[in-house]
């Protein structure tokens, strides 16, 4: 893999270490478990979608340049919007729900080449290699060259010149990035995320434990302990499973993109239930202020969002304070674009919040998110 940004780097690692930090804190002295410092919830590994890239959202990822790779929780996408334009939610390419497995590629369609369904086709930058039996590849060219390989049991690879994934199709899968490190998950619940907060470890029966600036242990059973000291801990929750590439004669063509999505993590910009930036995250806005005003987009729309915690109307407020916070942090910095920002509350999750009834922090984290939606019109 490519190295990181060493400057970005360290201010991502100081930005963790504060909040493991302040997580911490919280617990020293407490025998509650609802005041017990978490452990951080094992990412869930999701494939970036690049079909059907246009030349706006490359040009401003080139604006961002190396930094894009180096900000942990920023992605950008192409937008996929209904009949009447509005923004449909959407996270990657794959992606564990409580339905099941999702393939996240739009809804019209059937993507058949030839009758048996093979063939090679080309779809904007992507190139499509299928097989009789659904496998193939999947090669987007370009400047930054990416890669999908799809065997016929839903197992495949993602790599690009900044991360690597693997999916086993049985709910196993890795995930090597600059960004946030190594991530393994298992079929069985249990996962491992080597990263900047150092190393977690979920065994997948309510135990486990985070080493980084501090020690945490979970012993599964509702007791754990904080740097030796035992206090009350609620038990992990297993790490869902991961995805599986959907089979390439059963591809839908998603529709073609209404502009392009900056999705950023709320950790990035915010504390917890706070809507003012964080001290940390001016380098994050102002990359990307600098990359606004070099492409000049005529319009942004700052879109908040949360999770399903809390009630309807608190959620509703706090997301629209946090997109409001980051229009006003883009307009000091002399973006000049037409800006809109809204609030959307929990109404348009991307992950599930609970998989079967039980809790599912990785997916949560993925909900709590800032979108800044860059429409082609």
């Amino acid at each position: 893999m490519t190295g990181r940004p060493p400057v970005s780097y360290r201010r991502r690692k100081a930005r963790l270490a504060t909040t493991a930090m302040a997580l911490l804190a919280l617990g020293t002295g407490l025998a509650r478990a609802e005041d017990a410092p978490a452990i951080p919830p094992i990412p869930a590994i999701v494939v970036p979608d690049f079909m059907g890239i246009e030349p706006a959202q490359q040009n401003f990822e080139d604006a961002l340049g190396d930094q894009l790779a180096g900000i942990e929780g920023l992605r950008v996408a192409p937008a996929r919007c209904d009949a009447a334009g509005a923004l449909l939610p959407s996270l990657g390419m794959v992606l564990q729900d409580d339905a099941g497995i999702t393939a996240n590629l739009g809804d019209k369609g059937q993507y058949l080449i030839d009758a048996d369904g093979t063939g090679v086709v080309n779809l904007g930058t992507a190139r499509f290699i299928v097989e009789d039996d659904g496998s193939g590849v999947i090669n987007r060219e370009g400047d930054v060259e990416e890669q999908i390989t799809v065997e016929a049991d839903g197992s495949g690879t993602y790599n690009s010149p900044d991360q690597q994934i693997t999916l086993d199709g049985q709910g196993g899968g890795t995930w090597n990035s600059d960004a946030r490190g190594q991530i393994t998950i298992e079929a069985d619940g249990s996962g491992t995320w080597n990263g900047p907060l150092g190393q977690i470890i979920n065994e997948g029966d309510g135990s486990g434990s985070w080493n980084g600036s501090r020690s945490i242990i979970n012993d599964g059973n509702g007791r754990g302990t904080v740097d030796g000291q035992e206090v009350d801990m609620e038990p992990l929750p297993p790490v869902p499973p991961a995805g599986k590439f959907p089979l390439l004669t059963k591809f839908r063509i998603p529709p073609a993109p209404c502009g392009y999505v900056i999705t950023l993590d709320d950790s990035i910009l915010f504390d917890f239930d706070q809507s003012d930036l964080r001290a940390d995250a001016t380098a994050t806005v102002d990359a990307l202020a600098e990359a606004f005003t070099k492409v000049s987009p005529a319009r942004l729309e700052i879109r908040g969002h949360t999770d399903s915690k809390g009630s309807d109307d608190y959620n509703q407020d706090l997301s629209e304070r946090r997109a409001r916070t980051v229009a006003s942090a883009l307009s000091e910095r002399e973006v000049t674009s037409d800006m809109a920002a809204q609030g959307f509350g929990e109404s348009q999750p991307v992950a599930a919040n609970e998989i079967d009834g039980t809790d599912n922090p990785a997916g949560r984290q993925l909900n709590r998110r800032v979108e800044i939606f860059v429409p082609n019109r």
